[in-house]
């Protein structure tokens, strides 16, 4: 049983803690009904008018002093004003606070003449009530549970007056004033962090998001500035902020302190110790991935980045590194195996990964400047397989085609994406070969003769990017060659580099992606049972439907794209010089190879769909540009051309509408007229409908 004096400490405690204020819109409704402005208030608490607003909406929280005076406020306004439901409900708890709030109640069970003080003891704590979202709840599909080593989610955005807001509305007090405490705040109070994609993997690192008033807070300058492009800059090593993660006893990674700091120890035990920084002000974001993010509220940031990190994963750089890291995340390099020996566990590797080791590509594989090509002195050429840029020629258009008035762009939904779907690549390094039969279940590289292979000009060659007809022997990637069989052509490779371990490595990748894909486009308004006129009818207005799931689908195609270009990463910095190494052959998934199949795979699609168009249209394309394809057309729409069945349902095989990868959207209409004079002067009308979208990056 307590005694006197143990319950007078307990209540002295709670007249020491500081004051708790009432729910945002009560704040709201306290100071209407007393008459007062925000900017009247902010002048009284010497404040700001915007400090009021979001002490209000619930974004942020005032302190002591000024939150002993606002109290104090407060509770006078509510002893005049009193709310008509007074007494009838309790005040929220804040979601953290509640399973606290409900252990201290179990403890006190059994102990009745203690309820009276346990009943009002939720202590402070540091997470704020959730801010609600002005845009409509994401569709949450197949969510994994919450993982309780990481309540508050994967990631923050950092304000400059402490507020750390999380996803789903969260915000967290956050007291650090250095780098170096952010980095412990985070890792030790946080509650941030993602659990690992695959049994074998690592959890993801907790990712802190700095506005600019968060970096400067912390001693950063708000912008980096300098000749090299903004995201390639990084601070000097004498930089103060260095300094001081260094005298903590932390790490920066290679890359140093740029838009995308990484800081660590090293791992104790199984326990990583890592903190990647994510700086707005310094342009992390890229506004041709994540359209307008920059600009958005840090609550709305959190929302965008906080969604791409639960489908796809939590952000490590670029799109394209995120996309890359996603590959080894979902298929990690080594898994624990028992030692036969001594019956430990110890790492071994992991089937279907690409390992722990870089592996050199074959010489046609890789690139001029490569150690490979340049220290053995090759010269028997490369593998060219790219995305299309072909234009038709004028000479080949009929006389009724010239006189269709509309030029229709169809984009095919992340082409590369669905060509990694099912897509078996090499494992394992490249074994040479003199002569061998042609196998197309074999990925590799193949020297062969395909320039005798006739085809109707007025479809571009799939076994070139610009469309032209072979000149002679070349080498190709496996899908390239199995096309031309499947187009009735005897095949006969001179030579070959082939790969005798083999696995869909990408599968994972592509599931992943293609369902965040599909989920963030239903968010969008974009579904699956939509007809194909209301399918038009919502991509065209899908963008204005919540510019924020419309950056993270921007986000998810980037990721697409990026990722497959990281595969075969090119030198950067003006000192680099031909035959040296470079960063990115170190990985593992440096591998052209792999980039080259998906390559090869799209284009073959996309060949195989304008040759049925063909056959079931009679129409053929005016040009093709990585995964756009424009056609003359009697009207503005693409319903006016697409084959479809007597029964209304559009047919297999050719272009079709969709929100699935693969599937075509409308991306463009213009005049025909347009389109030919374009193509007299020897340009492409794909590239001027789609913007010039026509790489895999490779240097992100």
């Amino acid at each position: 049983m307590a005694s006197e004096e143990e319950l007078f400490a307990s209540v002295d405690a709670l007249l020491n803690e500081e004051p708790q204020l009432p729910p945002p819109a009560e704040r709201a409704r306290l100071r209407e009904a007393a008459g007062i402005t925000q900017a009247r208030l902010a002048t009284a608490l010497k404040t700001t008018t915007q400090s009021v607003k979001n002490w209000e909406n619930g974004r942020s929280e005032p302190k002591s002093p000024r939150l002993d005076a606002y109290q104090r406020l407060l509770s006078g306004w509510a002893a005049k004003y009193p709310s008509a439901g007074v007494g009838s409900a309790a005040a929220p708890v804040p979601r953290a606070a509640s399973s606290e709030l409900a252990a201290s109640k179990a403890e006190t069970a059994g102990a009745p003449q203690d309820s009276a003080v346990a009943a009002a003891v939720p202590a402070r704590h540091a997470v704020r009530p959730t801010v609600p979202s002005r845009h409509p709840a994401a569709r949450k599909a197949a969510q994994p549970a919450v993982d309780p080593r990481f309540p508050h989610g994967p990631l923050a955005v950092l304000d400059g007056d402490g507020s750390a807001y999380g996803t789903d509305g969260l915000v967290l007090d956050c007291p650090a004033t250095t780098v170096p405490e952010l980095v412990e705040w985070t890792l030790k109070e946080s509650g941030l962090g993602a659990a690992k994609l695959n049994r074998y993997g690592k959890d993801s690192d907790p990712l802190i998001v700095l506005t600019a008033s968060a970096a400067v807070r912390l001693g950063l300058p708000e912008r980096l500035e300098g000749h090299e492009q903004r995201r390639s800059l990084r601070l000097p090593e004498d930089h103060s902020v260095v300094k001081q993660v260094s005298k903590a006893k932390w790490q920066l990674t290679q890359r140093g302190f740029g838009p995308w700091a990484r800081i660590y120890r090293k791992a104790q035990g199984r326990e990583r110790q890592c903190v990647q920084l994510a700086i707005l002000s310094w342009d992390a974001l890229d506004e041709r991935s994540w359209p307008g993010v920059s600009e958005m509220e840090p609550a709305d940031i959190a929302r965008v980045l906080g969604i791409y990190a639960t489908r796809v994963i939590t952000p490590r750089g670029s799109t394209a590194v995120s996309g890359l890291e996603l590959m080894t995340a979902l298929r990690p390099p080594t898994k624990a195996v028992r030692d036969e020996e001594t019956g430990n566990w110890v790492s071994g590797h992991n089937a279907g990964s690409l390992g722990t080791e870089p592996m050199d590509p074959a010489p046609p594989e890789a690139t001029p400047e490569h150690p490979v090509v340049v220290n053995s002195g090759w010269t028997g050429g490369f593998l060219n397989e790219e995305a299309y840029q072909w234009v038709r020629s004028v000479d080949t258009l009929s006389d009724e085609e010239c006189t269709l008035p509309f030029a229709v762009g169809l984009d095919l939904n992340t082409a590369f994406l669905a060509a990694a779907a099912r897509l078996v690549v090499g494992l394992s390094a490249p074994d040479h070969f003199h002569a061998p039969k042609f196998n197309p279940k074999i990925p590799g590289s193949w020297l062969a003769d395909l320039s005798r292979i006739e085809l109707d000009p007025r479809l571009p060659s799939p076994f070139t990017p610009d469309g032209s007809r072979p000149t002679g022997p070349a080498w190709y990637q496996t899908h390239t060659l199995a096309y031309a069989q499947e187009l009735g052509h005897d095949v006969h490779p001179i030579e070959a580099y082939l790969r005798r371990e083999t696995g869909a490595y990408l599968d994972p990748w592509h599931d992943r992606l293609k369902n965040a894909y599909v989920d963030t486009l239903a968010d969008l308004g974009v579904t699956k049972d939509l007809s194909d006129t209301e399918f038009l009818a919502a991509m065209e207005h899908h963008k204005e439907v919540d510019p924020a799931m419309a950056a993270v689908l921007s986000a998810i195609k980037a990721t697409v794209k990026g990722g497959v270009g990281k595969l075969r990463e090119r030198p950067q910095g003006r000192s680099y010089r031909e035959g040296e190494t470079w960063p990115a052959l170190s990985r593992p998934t440096w591998r052209p190879d792999i980039r080259a199949a998906v390559i090869s795979k799209a284009r073959v699609n996309m060949h195989r769909k304008l040759n049925n168009m063909a056959k079931m249209t009679g129409l053929y394309p005016l040009a093709v540009l990585s995964d756009c394809v424009v056609y003359p057309s009697p009207g503005d729409s693409p319903l006016g051309f697409l084959p479809y069945a007597a029964s209304g349902k559009p047919q297999p095989g050719a272009f079709r509408l969709g929100p699935t990868p693969g599937l075509a959207k409308l991306e463009g209409v213009q005049s025909m007229l347009w389109a030919v004079d374009l193509m007299e002067q020897g340009l492409n009308p794909a590239r001027h409908i789609k913007g010039g979208d026509t790489v895999l990056d490779e240097g992100e």
